[in-house]
């Protein structure tokens, strides 16, 4: 494993200990700030801190290249999305658990592979396609109020609607990951801000006491200024799907600290869903992990037919991954023949 890798492997690690206290914490500002105004307060901490940072800090040589007019149609879509996703998860965040919050929210691996193969063509293996049905199962058990009566939790939807936005915006910044990584966690905090605030005046929202508004922007800042900003960093080297597999430890620290800080009872149905979620994290993880080489082999075959010589030259280029037992081939035929009458 390369230097570069590794230190993208270290980014969306630190990125996702940074995001997991978003759900504890935000449960707890809820109870004095609106849904639509947390949201717009969590992505302004962002804009503004690394925008701090950008200015005072060391403007490091690979971030020269700005974002351009070509990269329009993901930026607007990485904002649209950035201003829904939040909400969502914050109007969920007052009727569902954070425990339960902070799991639901691994489904954002399942939405970002899946648009990631089917949009933007990324190759997923036979592994990562365990893992996602195991995520998909564990969010769906998560998402029952009442298993026996198959009712659904609003909260649970609610995070599962954020979860597949965070998916589509998580490939549309896939796309821009290459640029400016201050210019991209600028534009994504100050107008994802700017549009949640407009939602909230639209909705009539009070704004809380200063003191509230001053938490909500430094939890911003660390849970997604930070986060964002490593994130991207990481993006650059992993891609994706693979980035957003690291990603996923930070449900399960955010687990821990909501049964710490807000001390939340877990049922017999939550630990179920906890055990098949670690598994299916696990095994997303190990995908990251896989070892690609390539070798090609030649097949040299000779035949006589009505007194001519026929030599077929195929050549087979092998792609296999590394991590266990499974191989995955592709094939290339190259053929030459040639006639000796």
């Amino acid at each position: 494993m390369n230097k570069k890798k590794i230190k993208a492997i270290i980014y969306a690690v630190l990125a996702a200990l940074f995001y997991a206290i978003n759900m504890p914490i935000s449960k707890l500002l809820l109870q004095k700030v609106e849904p639509a105004l947390m949201a717009s307060f969590l992505y302004f901490g962002a804009g503004i801190g690394i925008g701090i940072i950008y200015l005072f800090g060391n403007k490091q040589k690979d971030d020269k290249e700005k974002l351009s007019r070509q990269d329009m149609p993901y930026i607007i879509g990485m904002i649209v999305l950035d201003i829904a996703a939040p909400i969502f998860l914050m109007i969920g965040l007052i009727s569902a658990t954070s425990a339960n919050a902070s799991l639901l929210n691994n489904f954002e691996i399942v939405a970002t592979s899946l648009i990631a193969l089917f949009v933007f063509k990324e190759l997923i293996s036979s592994r990562l396609w365990i893992a996602i049905v195991l995520i998909t199962l564990s969010s769906m058990l998560l998402s029952f109020e009442d298993i026996s009566a198959l009712k659904f939790s609003y909260g649970s939807i609610l995070i599962l609607a954020a979860a597949v936005c965070w998916g589509f915006e998580n490939n549309c910044t896939r796309k821009i990951s290459s640029k400016n990584t201050f210019q991209i966690v600028i534009i994504k905090g100050v107008f994802s801000g700017l549009g949640s605030l407009l939602v909230a005046v639209v909705k009539g929202e009070n704004f809380p006491q200063i003191q509230y508004i001053a938490y909500a922007l430094l939890l911003g800042f660390i849970a997604y200024g930070l986060s964002i900003f490593l994130y991207v960093r990481a993006q650059k080297e992993l891609g994706a799907a693979k980035t957003s597999a690291y990603y996923a430890i930070a449900p399960f620290i955010g687990v821990l600290l909501s049964l710490i800080i807000l001390q939340e009872s877990v049922g017999i149905m939550y630990l179920v869903a906890l055990l098949i979620m670690v598994i299916g994290t696990a095994i997303v993880i190990m995908d990251t992990l896989i070892v690609q080489h390539t070798h090609s082999h030649t097949h040299i075959i000779t035949h006589t037919y009505n007194k001519s010589t026929h030599t077929h030259i195929i050549e087979h280029i092998h792609n296999h991954s590394h991590l266990g037992t499974d191989k995955i081939h592709n094939h290339y035929h190259f053929k030459s023949k040639r006639h000796n009458g």
